[in-house]
C-alpha cells in the first residue's frame, strides 16, 4: 500500500511539472532555430587579452605524436604513410572503419576564461581517407555556428601552411576544397585557430534548452570543435542540418588528445570530462581514443563522488544539496554499466562521468552524459522515478551511440529506442517492483504511435517524433523480444554491438541479424512498426 502511494504521488508530481521540464525524454537534443550566421572573422566582441597572450600554437605543450599518425611532409599538404608503416587497405563502399584503418585524430589545445565565458582553441586535425573513392573536399561540422556571434575563425590552413579554399557553405558546416584529390589511404592535416564567445541559452517554452554554453552554475563544452563529417561513398558526407528536435550530428570514431588550461585562478573550479585528466601544472591533459566525441564541463559548485569497477572509474558530479540523488545517479550508472557490459560487451573507456545539468535535458556523449537537475529535484528515494530511468537510459547510450554509431538524424531509433528499452533491462535486474510503473508511466502514458523509423525531421512535430521513435520503438523491441525469446533477443543485440562496433550502423545491419528461422514471425512486426520494411 505504501509503495502504491509513493508511486501515485511521484506520478502526480512528475505530471505536474512535466510541461515545465519540456517533455523530457532523456536524451533529446534541444531544438535550435537555424540561423544564417556566417563565420565571424573580425568580431569586435571583447577578448580576454590574458588568454590570447598565453596561448601559443601548440599551447606551450610538447604534444607527443602516436605511432599511427604520419608526420607532416616537408612540402604539400597531402601525405601518405611512410615505410615501414603500410597504408591501410581501401575500405569497401559503405564499409565501417576497421582496426586497419586510421581514424581521424584531433589535437585540441584550449584556454578557458570561465568568468568571461571565452575559449581560445588551436586545433590540429589529421584525416585519412578510409573510403574506396578519391575525395575532392572535406566537410567540417561546426555546431557553434548555430549561435550568433559565438564562433570566430582566426585562421585555417593545410599542413604545409597553404591557405584553405572554402566551398559552398551551409549553416553549421564549412566545406573545404582539397588542394588535390585525396586518394584512398592518403591523409591530410589541417590547422584551425578559433575562439568561442560562449552563449547562455535562455529557457523558453517555445525553444527547449541546449547543453552548449554557460549558466550561472556551469559551463558546458559540447560539440565545441570543428570535426570532419563521416563520408559514405553512396550517400556522400553525412552532414545534416539541425532540426527543431533530436540530434542531427553523425560521428566517426576518432582519437582525441586534449590540452586544457583554466585561465581563472579559482581553486573551487572542477572539470568533468569524457576521459580522466593528467595534471601538468595549470594544464589538464586528456587522451580519449576510439570515441565519438570529447566533451567537458566546468563548475564552481560541483561536488564529486566516484566508484571503481575493475579498471573503470564511474564519476558523479552534482550541485550542492543534491548529494543523495548524486549518489543514486552514481549507483544506477555503475549498475547499468556492469549489466550492459555482461550483455553486450565491455565498456571501452577507463572512465564514465554523469554530470548534473543546469538545463532541462538529459544528453549523451561518449564517456560522459548529462542528467537534468529537474530529475535531482524530483528525487524521492524510489526507483520508480525519472532520475533512475534516465540514468539507465543515458548509460545505455555508451553502447548504442558510443560503441555502435548511427545516423541520428535519419535513423534515430537505432540509439533512442534501444536505450529506452534498456531502461526496462535495468529495472528487470535491479528494481523489478518498479517495472509496472516504468511500463505504464514512462511508455504507455504517452500513447506510443507512429513509424519507429521516423527521422528527426518529422513534420508532425516533437511529440509525434518522441512517441514514434522512443516509445513505439520500445514497444516494438518488447514485442520482438516476445517473438524471439530472451536468449535470441539478447544474442541479437550482443551480435549487433560486436559486429557493428566502431561503425555507423543502419537498420539493415540490425535486421540482418534476425535468426533466419524466426524471420517469418518477425516480418509482421516490421510491417507494423516500420515504414520501409
Amino acid at each position: 500500500m505504501h509503495r502504491q502511494s509513493c508511486h501515485y504521488h511521484l506520478f502526480r508530481a512528475t505530471v505536474a511539472i512535466f510541461l515545465l521540464l519540456a517533455l523530457i525524454t532523456g536524451c533529446s537534443e534541444s531544438s535550435v532555430t537555424p540561423v544564417d550566421n556566417p563565420v565571424s572573422t573580425g568580431s569586435t566582441l571583447p577578448v580576454s587579452t590574458t588568454t590570447r597572450a598565453t596561448l601559443t600554437p601548440d599551447g606551450g605543450i610538447t604534444t607527443p605524436v602516436d605511432s599511427t599518425t604520419p608526420q607532416a611532409a616537408p612540402t604539400g599538404a597531402l601525405q601518405t604513410p611512410a615505410a615501414p608503416e603500410a597504408s591501410p587497405p581501401p575500405a569497401q563502399p559503405g564499409a565501417p572503419l576497421t582496426s586497419t584503418a586510421l581514424p581521424p585524430k584531433y589535437v585540441l589545445t584550449a584556454i578557458l576564461d570561465y568568468g568571461q565565458h571565452h575559449l581560445s582553441v588551436q586545433e590540429q586535425i589529421t584525416y585519412t581517407n578510409n573510403t574506396s573513392v578519391a575525395l575532392t573536399d572535406l566537410v567540417l561540422m561546426v555546431d557553434p555556428l548555430y549561435f550568433p556571434n559565438t564562433f570566430q575563425l582566426n585562421s585555417m590552413s593545410w599542413g604545409d601552411g597553404q591557405a584553405v579554399e572554402q566551398g559552398p557553405q551551409e549553416i553549421g558546416q564549412l566545406s573545404l576544397i582539397l588542394p588535390r584529390p585525396l586518394a584512398p589511404g592518403e591523409n591530410i592535416s589541417l590547422s584551425v585557430s578559433y575562439e568561442l564567445f560562449l552563449p547562455s541559452p535562455t529557457p523558453s517554452p517555445d525553444v527547449r534548452p541546449v547543453p552548449f554554453g554557460y549558466t550561472a552554475r556551469q559551463t558546458n563544452l559540447v560539440d565545441w570543435y570543428p570535426f570532419i563529417a563521416p563520408y559514405h561513398p553512396s550517400e556522400g558526407w553525412l552532414a545534416h542540418r539541425a532540426g527543431y528536435f533530436g540530434e542531427h550530428l553523425v560521428y566517426e570514431k576518432s582519437n582525441f588528445q586534449v590540452n586544457i588550461q583554466i585561465a581563472d585562478d579559482r581553486p573551487e573550479l572542477v572539470v568533468a570530462a569524457s576521459a580522466p585528466a593528467e595534471r601538468d601544472g595549470s594544464w589538464y591533459r586528456f587522451t580519449h581514443t576510439s570515441a565519438r566525441n570529447f566533451v567537458w564541463s566546468v563548475s564552481h559548485e560541483y561536488q564529486v563522488s566516484s566508484v571503481v569497477l575493475g579498471d573503470i572509474t564511474v564519476m558523479s558530479y552534482y550541485f550542492p544539496y543534491h548529494a543523495q540523488p548524486g549518489e543514486v545517479a552514481l549507483q544506477v550508472t555503475a549498475d547499468s554499466l556492469q549489466t550492459l557490459s555482461s550483455l553486450y560487451g565491455a565498456y571501452p573507456h577507463p572512465m564514465l562521468s554523469v554530470v548534473e545539468a543546469d538545463f532541462l535535458d538529459g544528453m549523451e556523449y561518449d564517456g560522459l552524459y548529462f542528467l537534468s537537475n529537474g530529475f535531482y529535484n524530483l528525487h524521492q528515494g524510489n526507483p520508480a522515478e525519472y532520475l533512475v530511468a534516465i540514468a539507465a537510459h543515458e548509460t545505455a547510450h555508451q553502447w548504442f551511440y558510443g560503441l555502435v554509431g548511427n545516423d541520428q538524424a535519419i535513423e534515430p531509433w537505432l540509439d533512442e529506442a534501444l536505450c529506452t528499452y534498456n531502461e526496462k533491462v535495468y529495472y528487470e535486474h535491479y528494481a523489478p517492483e518498479a517495472l509496472d510503473w516504468w511500463w505504464n508511466y514512462r511508455i504507455q502514458y504517452f500513447q506510443p504511435a507512429g513509424w519507429v523509423d521516423s527521422s528527426i525531421y518529422n513534420p508532425q512535430g516533437y511529440s509525434a517524433y518522441r512517441s514514434a521513435v522512443y516509445f513505439n520503438g520500445a514497444v516494438f523491441l518488447d514485442e520482438l523480444r516476445g517473438v524471439l525469446g530472451d536468449e535470441d533477443f539478447f544474442k541479437l543485440l550482443g551480435n549487433y554491438v560486436s559486429r557493428q562496433s566502431d561503425a555507423i550502423a543502419s537498420g539493415d545491419d540490425f535486421f540482418a541479424l534476425i535468426p533466419p528461422g524466426k524471420q517469418n514471425e518477425v516480418d509482421p512486426l516490421l510491417e507494423k512498426y516500420f515504414s520501409n520494411r
